[in-house]
């Protein structure tokens, strides 16, 4: 909110040599933000002087019409002589007064002006628009100063378009709606000052009539609890916004429109109370408030059509809504410059919740709207509707009408009981009782006496130490901020300053370190990052379709998914169950931006429903939760097991001069989970992997891993109709892992390390191509006894010689002793007790043999 610093000293007496650096903090200590502090009167150097216009040349030949003016600015250019300026506006005649910067001078933003030849004439400074002069946005036109304005040629121009304020920005919190105004921005200063205070809502207004102004009907009293209005007959349509109004519009950052409207947000800027002039004349019958019925159409002001729900509020007369109420009125009742005699005010109160969901369903944030959802004074309607209509029978002439409308259904605010000492014992600061009181009555609280309640302290009495005083507090109209002895605590904390109150830090514990759970997953994240996985964090909401998408059985537990109240997209509106979904949505997302060899990771947690746990119990703030409602309330929160997943697509090795690339493949996906399992210290001999079928990978090329036999994850090549579904390329493949069910890290003994040599000997076996590699290794472990060192699979072959269905796997055996040389028969005798235990219990055959 823009605000000049003038038009506040009209409410509140502010010291008349207050800096600007005190009033800025004065604000911040209130708790209002001030986004900027503008000298407006330092923002232009150089000459600014009111010139008037002698003479106007047409100038032809030119793609853009251009005039060569001669511009009367009595003794500023030290001549007397008109200063001659070229300019290309149109909306200014001989006669006019403008303002004028003569060369020397600096506009805002750094713009220098100078004299120099244009156009085939020489041009010696500047007539200016309200945009040049950092007044607004309208560039359309220079400024034309009204025939009423008190200048003559060569007098100082920055107070006459009022570039000798002071210009306040401020960003207002949702819960401060009332300092949206000068109202309630003067009370503000006139605490932090305690100056007195100039209420304008306690201007005399008279009250509503037997007889309406204009024949209203409110049919949902819950949205609109009160509506006042009154009619203004015989307007003259031509009348002007006077200068000053304008001028304190522009700086607030509004458009000045017409006057009628010109008022009703000036009107809105003092008093926080948004209203709305209808031409009384285009109303067709009665008006109707009420909800809007699904499907109805509205035209706003900003020429948009909009569709209507259940759930808006309009206002309509006999042909349908003709405003979108609290938020933007309708074309077809709006006040028609130069043509509207008749204005028929309103002044209403809306519901909040109403008006802010209607804003955001229609994205239009207007200032009334943006005023209604952080709450209006309900009982200042009537001191707005006369103001109003003072105003426009001031400056355009008319008649007001001796009815007034006036529905009210307000509900009268209800009393907060607060202990006296609860701020005390809050804050650590003392504040007696009588400060309380003080401190709220300033703020506009009514205060009284309340019950006594039992002293915590039996020694003590409450009148004095404010312990045992309970007081009544009834907040104002203007605060609906108001409903809970907490607000009433911060508000005498604000007051009382937030500089009294102790900066205490508590005394940090020492550390104990990570906790296991936190070193195993940044090792998880340490080994996949360092084989060239990137991690992304991707969204955790996913589309109800995705489960389709991923192939999974109507009885997979991956099914049911938690759905938000209220989803960031309503095409998401579930947590995700499987890491697969959004991650595979990253690399869908990846490859349509050009990448094609990606190998990307993320850690995070899945959700999984409780089914039938009901409602969490509802729990205050005034305490802490007890064990019992901790435990209910957490019973209810859905499963967060821990996942890590992987997505491979493309080339996992890169092709270049040395040769082709390697596509990445189902062993890819494997070796990444066998890579995650020894990171988060799990044995390798503890890890078994085993041929599977599991959606959303395909059947044949699917493998499961258990740790001491309870699966853990699945990893492998994607399903084809998966990929399809996906739209993802080819041979795309995942690996997916529950680090929640991993067992704890053990404790690795440290390795014995042999200083004699080993003895290498390689085998190769024939087995059915239905054995897993992994078995055969684990038989050649179990047969080799303790000169085992190491077993690794370097070979796979088929072929025809060795028969339909079986396949070649070979070995490389590495054996060694820790206390000798191992010979050959004992190298050989192990190998041979390997292969056996191989042969027992799969089959196996030495091939060649």
């Amino acid at each position: 909110m823009r605000v000049s610093v003038s038009w506040l000293r009209e409410y509140v007496d502010l010291p008349a040599d207050l800096p600007t650096a005190d009033l800025e903090q004065a604000l911040v200590d209130l708790g209002i933000e001030v986004e900027s502090v503008v000298d407006l009167a330092a923002s232009v150097t150089g000459q600014l002087v009111v010139g008037e216009v002698r003479e106007i040349e047409e100038l032809t030949g030119f793609k853009k019409p251009i005039r060569f003016c001669r511009v009367d600015v009595g003794a500023a250019n030290g001549t007397g002589e008109p200063q001659e300026i070229v300019c290309g506006a149109r909306n200014f005649a001989v006669g006019d007064r403008v303002v004028v910067i003569l060369p020397g001078g600096v506009l805002p933003g750094g713009f220098a002006i100078g004299a120099r030849k244009t156009y085939g004439h020489n041009s010696a400074g500047m007539i200016c628009s309200a945009k040049e002069l950092g007044l607004g946005d309208d560039h359309s036109g220079i400024i034309v100063l009204p025939p009423d304005a008190a200048a003559k040629p060569g007098d100082d121009a920055r107070p006459v378009v009022g570039l000798d304020d002071v210009v306040l920005d401020l960003e207002i919190t949702p819960d401060r709606g009332y300092a949206l105004s000068l109202r309630g921005l003067a009370r503000e200063l006139s605490h932090a000052f305690e100056v007195p205070l100039r209420d304008p809502a306690l201007a005399p207004a008279p009250g509503g009539t037997e007889t309406p102004a204009y024949p209203v009907e409110v049919r949902d009293p819950v949205g609109c609890d009160r509506f006042t209005a009154r009619l203004v007959r015989g307007v003259d349509p031509t009348a002007p916004t006077p200068s000053w109004m304008q001028q304190r519009l522009v700086t607030a950052g509004i458009r000045s429109i017409s006057l009628p409207v010109d008022i009703t947000n000036y009107v809105m800027l003092e008093l926080g109370q948004p209203m709305h002039a209808f031409d009384a004349d285009r109303i067709v019958g009665p008006l109707v408030v009420r909800r809007a019925e699904a499907g109805e159409k509205l035209t706003t002001l900003d020429g948009v059509n909009r569709v209507l729900t259940a759930d808006d509020m309009v206002i309509c007369d006999d042909t349908g809504p003709i405003s979108l109420a609290a938020v933007m009125g309708g074309e077809t009742s709006e006040v028609v410059t130069g043509g509207t005699t008749n204005v028929l005010f309103e002044a209403a109160h809306w519901d909040p919740a109403m008006v802010g969901r209607t804003a955001r369903r229609h994205k239009l944030f207007s200032e009334a709207a943006k005023r209604w959802e952080r709450g209006v004074d309900p009982a200042v309607a009537l001191v707005a509707l006369e103001r109003a209509v003072r105003l426009l029978t001031e400056h355009g002439g008319g008649t007001p009408s001796a009815e007034i409308l006036d529905i009210d259904h307000v509900r009268p605010r209800t009393p907060i009981s607060l202990p006296a000492d609860l701020p005390t014992r809050r804050v650590g600061v003392e504040y007696p009782p009588a400060r309380v009181v003080a401190l709220l009555e300033r703020v506009g609280c009514t205060v009284a006496q309340g019950a006594d309640r039992l002293s915590e302290d039996p020694g003590t009495v409450g009148v004095a130490s404010g312990v045992g005083t309970v007081l009544s507090v009834t907040p104002p109209t203007w605060r609906p901020d108001l409903t809970d002895p907490a607000d009433l605590v911060e508000e005498v904390v604000r007051l009382d300053g937030y500089d009294k109150v102790p900066s205490v830090l508590p005394s940090a514990p020492p550390g104990r370190g990570l906790t296991p759970r936190q070193r195993r997953r940044r090792a998880v994240a340490d080994s996949l990052a360092e084989r060239g996985y990137v991690e992304v964090l991707a969204h955790p909401f996913v589309s109800p379709e995705l489960a389709d998408q991923l192939g999974l059985p109507a009885d997979d537990p991956r099914r049911p998914a938690v759905r938000l109240a209220n989803p960031l997209s309503e095409e998401e509106p579930l947590l995700r169950t499987t890491l697969l979904g959004p991650l595979l949505g990253t690399l869908k997302r990846n490859l349509g931006r050009g990448h094609r060899d990606l190998a990307l990771y993320e850690i995070g947690a899945v959700f999984h429903p409780r089914v039938g746990a009901g409602s969490p119990p509802a729990m205050g703030v005034d305490r802490r939760p007890t064990d019992a409602e901790f435990a209910a309330a957490d019973a209810v929160v859905p499963a967060q097991p821990v996942h890590v997943a992987v997505v491979l697509s493309g080339d996992i090795d890169p092709a270049g001069w040395w040769g082709p690339g390697r596509p990445a493949g189902w062993a890819d996906a494997i070796e990444a989970a066998r890579d995650v399992l020894a990171a988060a210290g799990i044995p390798d001999e503890r890890v078994e992997v085993r041929a599977a079928e599991y959606a959303p990978w395909h059947p044949g090329r699917c493998a499961e891993l258990r740790v001491d036999g309870v699966v853990v994850g699945h990893a492998g090549e994607l399903h084809p109709a998966v990929v399809a579904a996906l739209e993802l390329p080819r041979r795309t493949c995942a690996m997916e892992l529950n680090l929640d069910t991993l067992p704890p890290t053990p404790v690795t003994p440290a390795p014995t390390v042999s200083g004699f040599p080993p003895a290498l000997i390689d085998v190769a076996l024939v087995v059915d191509d239905s054995v897993p590699a992994e078995q055969v290794r684990r038989a050649l472990e179990a047969g080799a006894g303790e000169l085992l060192e190491d077993v690794r699979l370097f070979d796979v072959y088929s072929g025809a010689q060795l028969g339909e269905g079986r396949r070649s796997l070979a070995y490389k055996l590495t054996f060694r002793a820790p206390d000798r040389t191992l010979t050959v028969e004992e190298a050989v005798a192990a190998r041979d007790a390997a292969v056996a235990v191989a042969a027992e219990r799969l089959g196996a055959t030495l091939r060649g043999a």
